[in-house]
């Protein structure tokens, strides 16, 4: 097999000099629809979910007591997360054959086509039970499409990215992420400005109609993107080497021969999603229905946050280059695990600064800090031939426990008569299950991409 070092040979009539400024465009490209590309449609999936913390259990859940408001409006939110890894599945068997270009241009049509019909839907006071229900299947395609955004975009960007670069780089899609959850909660404050009433009726439409804008502009930057260079060579030497007999499904090959490096991937990024969700989504209803904070307040708070959450994104996606991808993971995931009972005490004060301060620290270790830290890692840890395949089907199983997190948490807040201990206990734990995973595994920093082997 070829190695990073000696790539395969170029086609017959292509100059190295021209080869390489191919590639160096591209990687450009990459790294442009990589962190603009994921902004926008991270965007479609926040506005979602900070509706379900703000005003869903209102417009969709209107005639229950407001806890159970929000058990319905999270259970449609983690529903979502439920769809996830059938679009995993589903366009796994695609990004290893026609590529991850064609996949991330698809799912973001599905994505913003769902999230525009969301602020069309009627209310339940205009069609009652049909109201909620119409959601939960948008919510379904939404999750459909999300199911392979992230993973194509973090495999595209580690397999595209220069040795030695290779965290930072995949880190952009999380700088990206981070970005789109910042322009969602600039066009919720402004929403938010309206009154009350004008907020609850057209207010909240205007910021899911608002995505038409995000999926062209998306698809203008992805419509040039070009596979990497590690897909299109693989993909030529398996069909000569498979002239003449089907090509295996690129998921039952990930489950056969990788079955162990799948687990891995589930058990690494389960707490860490169900972390994240419970910062950006669970912690403002906990402030609304608990602390009895102004909605306002956490709207600023996850303001702050995400644009703060850039940087730490670009900074552990860097430090896993510098010092490999297990320490800079390990770091994180301690000060992930140090933060949920200090965090759930300054929030009980109510004050907008330490507020403010428990929600940016969330985004620099679990929002961002710990995505970016796996970025590379987990596209490193298989084999050329069913990479993208391995790396969704892992991480998209893991994600329905993290989308659920909200909706677990706010049942163990109405378990525990308002305690926030049993859901502090639950953020830790799953942290430490994953931590203990990734420091059994293999330290793949800069191994060999070309290879079919996965890292041992």
């Amino acid at each position: 097999m070829s190695s990073p070092t000696s790539p395969p040979p170029l086609a017959d009539g292509i100059s190295p000099q021209k080869a390489a400024s191919e590639d160096h465009t591209n990687l450009r490209r990459a790294r442009w629809a990589g962190l603009i590309g994921t902004a926008l449609e991270q965007y479609d999936f926040v506005i979602y979910g900070t509706a379900s913390a703000l005003v869903f259990n209102t417009v969709f859940f209107p005639d229950v007591s407001p806890a159970v408001g929000y058990l319905g409006s999270f259970g449609a939110y983690a529903v979502g997360f439920l769809a996830r890894p059938l679009g995993g599945l589903f366009f796994s068997r695609y990004g290893d054959r026609l590529g991850r270009k064609w996949v991330l241009v698809v799912t973001l049509y599905l994505m913003g086509i769902a999230t525009f019909l969301i602020g069309l839907l009627p209310t339940y006071g205009a069609i009652g039970f049909f109201a909620p229900l119409l959601l939960v299947l948008l919510r379904c395609l939404q999750g459909f499409g999300a199911g392979a955004e992230m993973a194509g975009g973090t495999v595209l960007l580690t397999e595209t990215a220069p040795e030695g670069r290779r965290g930072r780089t995949a880190a952009l899609v999380w700088v990206g992420a981070s970005g789109g959850t910042a322009l969602g909660a600039v066009v919720w404050l402004l929403v938010q400005q309206l009154p009350e009433d004008a907020l609850m009726s057209y207010g909240w439409r205007l910021v899911f109609c608002s995505s038409v804008f995000v999926t062209v502009l998306a698809y203008v930057l992805r419509r040039k993107l070009h596979d990497s260079q590690v897909f299109t060579e693989t993909q030529k030497e398996q069909q000569e080497a498979q002239k003449d007999a089907p090509r295996p499904s690129p998921i039952k090959d990930a489950w056969r021969h990788s079955r162990r490096n799948v687990l891995r991937v589930f058990a690494m990024v389960a707490g860490v999603s169900l972390n994240s969700y419970l910062y950006q989504v669970f912690m403002g209803s906990y402030l609304v229905s608990q602390v009895d904070v102004d909605k306002a307040v956490f709207t600023r708070a996850l303001l702050v946050g995400a644009i703060v959450g850039m940087a730490a994104a670009y900074f552990f996606g860097r430090l896993s280059d510098q010092i490999g991808r297990r320490r800079a993971y390990t770091v994180v995931a301690i000060g992930m695990m140090l933060l949920p009972v200090p965090g759930f005490m300054l929030l009980d004060t109510g004050s907008p600064v330490l507020i403010t301060l428990v929600i940016v620290l969330g985004f620099i270790f679990a929002a961002e800090g710990s995505v970016s830290a796996q970025a590379a890692f987990l596209p490193e840890l298989f084999g050329s031939r069913y990479r993208y395949a391995g790396v969704t089907i892992g991480r998209e199983l893991a994600s329905v426990l993290g989308g659920a997190g909200p909706l677990v948490a706010s049942a163990l807040i109405t378990w525990a008569s308002g305690s926030w201990i049993p859901v502090a206990v639950l953020m830790i734990a799953t942290i430490a299950v994953s931590l203990l995973v990734t420091l059994r595994g293999p330290e793949t920093c800069d191994r060999d991409l070309y290879t079919e082997a996965d890292a041992a």
